[in-house]
């Protein structure tokens, strides 16, 4: 069997699990956020998505961090999903300003330091994905909104360079994040 399909079918398994325990707000994600970026990683360096690819290192530290907050909620024993909020709206500069610098630090290294063929795709998908991991983390309802822009955006990447059955799995991604926002919407609106 090809590594390339491989590699593609363990990452839609851990994938799909990632997300069914994402969409239940089940702390368990972490573990499997802490997998899932070694498959990925290698797939995406095979293809030449070298932002794609080094955005895993950031996937596992940010499941550490993720896994410590969530642990550590107080919220944690009485219910999982008490803390889902509403990004507040003083964020939205501070995460606007964050995703642009790395995008454009990205787009550079990638444009002048690799032979990258989508530079400017690759250093957005990233960028955004660095900003909605932490929104993930502090669990903010509006996480799954970038995911679907990420997610919609990959797929045609994925498309581009050769591996479809992983852009598949962004496409069934960006449908899921729809669900997973207006669930996470329902339960926001509980608290």
């Amino acid at each position: 069997m090809d590594l390339k399909l491989l590699l593609q079918l363990v990452g839609i398994t851990l994938g799909l699990l990632y997300l069914w325990l994402e969409y239940r707000a089940d702390i368990r994600l972490w573990v499997v956020g802490l997998i899932m970026p070694c498959v990925h990683g290698t797939l995406y360096f095979t293809a030449g998505l070298y932002a794609d690819s080094a955005m895993q290192l950031y996937y596992v530290l940010a499941g550490i961090y993720g896994w410590v907050v969530w642990y550590n909620s107080p919220q944690r024993k009485e219910s999982a999903t008490r803390t889902i909020g509403h990004t507040p709206h003083r964020w939205w500069p501070t995460l606007i300003a964050v995703y642009g610098a790395i995008h454009a630090v990205l787009y550079l290294v990638l444009q002048h330091l690799t032979d990258s063929t989508v530079p400017f795709w690759d250093a957005m998908t990233t960028a955004l994905s660095v900003v909605a991991m932490w929104m993930l983390a502090r669990k903010r309802v509006e996480q799954w909104l970038i995911w679907g822009i990420v997610d919609l955006i990959t797929v045609g990447l994925y498309l581009y360079k050769g591996i479809p059955i992983t852009a598949g799995l962004y496409a069934l991604y960006t449908v899921l994040a729809v669900v997973g926002w207006r669930r996470w919407c329902r339960l926001a609106k509980q608290q």
